[in-house]
């Protein structure tokens, strides 16, 4: 049976390792990885919209790895509409890295949940092979966020090298040309990130469960003394 220590620091572990599988669930099925502004460019153009003007023009975009939605204004009032990635847009895209975006993160998923039965495990019993015991838990958290990095950066190379954001604007427009004026990575993405720290913090507090704490002592009852004087008595 483990030590308390040892308890209290693998079921912290435990925790953290269901807040990381938590935290890319969330950024899977949320959509607000990207926000941005996009201008009507077209509408602006045949009006001949000075700058001032522009701002009718203006409307904004937000989607994540599956699905988003935009606000499109082209003198007409605002337009929304819903964006799905899937299955006609990501011929568009850079379908394969978009892909590999999703696959890095759901085995990110998947080696925190193997993480997390190892953490009950070490909580409830002393493993016999050290691939069970501290070395198997940095190594499949080390992995975790290895491909949850993947998926990341996955992610920003097809924002900012492959004009994921302009593509995602301009599907099924015939009519009117977008322009991206600028975008930035949202609270979704952000989660991914988080979910790498998370792995990192897990490490620290396995390593934190080999300091060895100090036992109390047990002071032993003084034996009582007997001399001559009470011997006499």
């Amino acid at each position: 049976m483990p030590s308390l220590w040892k308890r209290i620091t693998f079921s912290v572990a435990s925790v953290l390792c269901i807040g990381s599988v938590v935290l890319l669930v969330v950024a899977l099925s949320t959509e607000r990885w990207v926000t941005g502004r996009i201008l009507c460019k077209t509408g602006a153009e045949i009006v001949n919209a000075s700058h001032p003007e522009l701002e009718q023009f203006i409307g904004h975009i937000y989607y994540g790895l599956f699905q988003g939605g935009k606000t499109k204004r082209c003198g007409l009032g605002n337009r929304r509409s819903k964006i799905y990635i899937f299955p006609k847009l990501v011929q568009t895209i850079n379908g394969g890295l978009h892909m590999m975006v999703i696959l890095f993160l759901l085995v990110a998923v998947g080696f925190a949940l193997v993480s997390l039965s190892f953490c009950i495990y070490n909580a409830r019993k002393v493993p016999y092979q050290s691939i069970k015991g501290h070395k198997g838990l940095y190594l499949w958290n080390f992995i975790a966020a290895l491909f949850g990095a993947l998926g990341v950066l996955c992610f920003l190379a097809a924002v900012r090298h492959h004009s994921l954001t302009e593509k995602v604007a301009n599907f099924r427009e015939h009519l009117f040309i977008l322009v991206v004026l600028d975008d930035s990575l949202d609270w979704s993405f952000w989660l991914g990130v988080a979910s790498i720290a998370t792995h990192f913090a897990i490490c620290g507090v396995v390593a934190m469960s080999r300091i060895k704490l100090p036992k109390p002592e047990m002071k032993k009852p003084e034996e009582p003394t007997i001399t001559a004087l009470d011997m006499l008595y």
